[in-house]
């Protein structure tokens, strides 16, 4: 029986031993981005891998993604490892695909590349034989809450309900026998530290706004006309007003755009149309918030004589730290990078993601590893330290896995016991199934 150490020192010389191959990886995920359930091609390429290492990965879960279990020698707990296959819409950057202005401009394939380097260390050790629980590897799809009109038709057709890959993967099932969830992101370089074991993200609501008024010719007789647009605009006022209400604390963002502002120029604008999120730091500011929200856009229609309609899609809930694995990780990053990593990332992640939606039922963990330039989705964003956000970022996932599964996943189970869900996963989604 080999030791802890013996161990790490074993999977971390696999996936030094694949860097090649594993930045290869990444990089043809980077060449072909696609937004969320649209990965066929990140999908099959992270399939092709799985299968050259003589494995059978379940596929095509929530459209898109890729499952893949490993057992150990027991199978007392069940960790989850997970990537995320899409891309984000910045149409700007200058690796942006020039039809769907999809790029990596948030580090997924970096991510994914990391699971990869996974696979690879599972295959080329016998590091399961060791380990007293199962490791499962996931490709999990739309992670990015974008092109919100699409999916709410996928979702208006029955083919999804939650609008993004880990929200449908707890309704499918595919968390119903995990334990623990682990997983990391890229982020940029802050105040010197390369990694942080977890930060802290917002939640969020989500609204589509329909405004509908009548259509008249704009230079002959605009006064036979209602002007949804107008009403768009003094809703859009009506919320800025809302602006001082929310407290520091609770750290509210709207953040508003015009999908459709009318159809010609000439002919006063009847159907408007807006998404927004409301964000916030916790479930009860959220939902005060998106109340006002809706009063302030009501209010626009109200003003010019529109109807003003209001479609709620479930967003994403706030990260639930699990302390506990923050401290297993920040000993695993420390032996790996030294003493610039921090517990958790200072300040507060006015970013959002469906891992606190999965962070609420488990133990879960994202980590992020600072090799990045540039700011998260924009078009300057860059990956500049590939060893650090795909190489390191993969040992130290497998190593904290290794702490949480060994001895017959002592560590684990205690983790496990001593962590209180906020749901479990019919409370989960039946809070979300009041936004319908």
């Amino acid at each position: 029986m080999k030791t802890k150490q013996e161990l790490k020192e074993m999977v971390c010389a696999a996936i030094d031993a694949r860097r090649d191959e594993i930045i290869a990886f990444a990089d043809a995920v980077a060449a072909e981005p696609e937004l969320g359930f649209k990965e066929t091609k990140t999908a099959a390429k992270f399939t092709a891998l799985l299968e050259g290492l003589g494995r059978t990965p379940r596929t095509h879960i929530a459209h898109t993604g890729v499952v893949d279990a490993y057992p150990g020698a027991r199978s007392d707990l069940r960790v989850a490892i997970m990537g995320e296959l899409d891309a984000i819409l910045v149409a700007d950057h200058p690796d942006a695909d020039p039809l769907t202005g999809a790029v990596h401009a948030c580090g997924h394939n970096a991510q994914l590349a990391s699971v990869a380097a996974i696979a690879y260390a599972l295959h080329d050790t016998d590091l399961m034989q060791h380990l007293g629980g199962d490791i499962v590897l996931m490709g999990v799809p739309a992670e990015e809450y974008v092109e919100i009109t699409y999916r709410n038709k996928l979702r208006e057709e029955g083919k999804l309900w939650f609008l993004s890959g880990k929200q449908e993967f707890i309704r499918l099932g595919e968390f119903d026998d995990i334990d623990i969830s682990v997983m990391q992101h890229s982020a940029p370089a802050a105040d010197g530290y390369k990694a942080g074991a977890s930060s802290v993200c917002n939640g969020f609501t989500v609204k589509l706004i329909n405004y509908k008024g009548k259509g008249a010719h704009a230079g002959a007789a605009p006064y036979d006309g209602v002007n949804a647009l107008n009403a768009a605009m003094l809703g859009l006022m009506a919320v800025h007003a809302q602006r001082e209400t929310f407290r520091d604390e609770d750290r509210i963002r709207v953040h508003p755009i015009i999908t459709k502002g009318g159809d010609i120029v000439n002919i006063v604008p009847a159907d408007v149309r807006l998404e927004t999120y409301v964000r916030g730091s916790n479930t009860e500011a959220i939902m005060g918030a998106s109340e006002k929200v809706n009063r302030a856009f009501r209010s626009g229609g109200d003003a010019v004589g529109a109807a003003c309609e209001i479609i709620e899609l479930p967003g994403y809930l706030p990260v639930v730290q699990c302390d506990a694995l923050n401290d297993l990780m920040v000993e695993e990053l420390h032996t790996l990078v030294g003493d610039q990593v921090m517990k958790i990332c200072p300040g507060f992640g006015g970013g959002s993601s469906d891992q606190g939606d999965v962070s609420q039922l488990m133990p879960s963990i994202q980590s992020f590893f600072a090799g990045v330039e540039g700011g998260l989705h924009t078009r300057d964003f860059c990956m500049k330290d590939k060893e650090l956000t795909m190489i390191t970022a993969a040992k130290a996932m497998l190593c904290l896995v290794i702490e949480l599964l060994y001895d017959d996943a002592a560590t684990g189970k205690r983790i496990k016991a001593d962590f209180k869900p906020v749901f479990t996963k019919e409370e989960y989604l039946r809070k979300w199934g009041r936004l319908e």
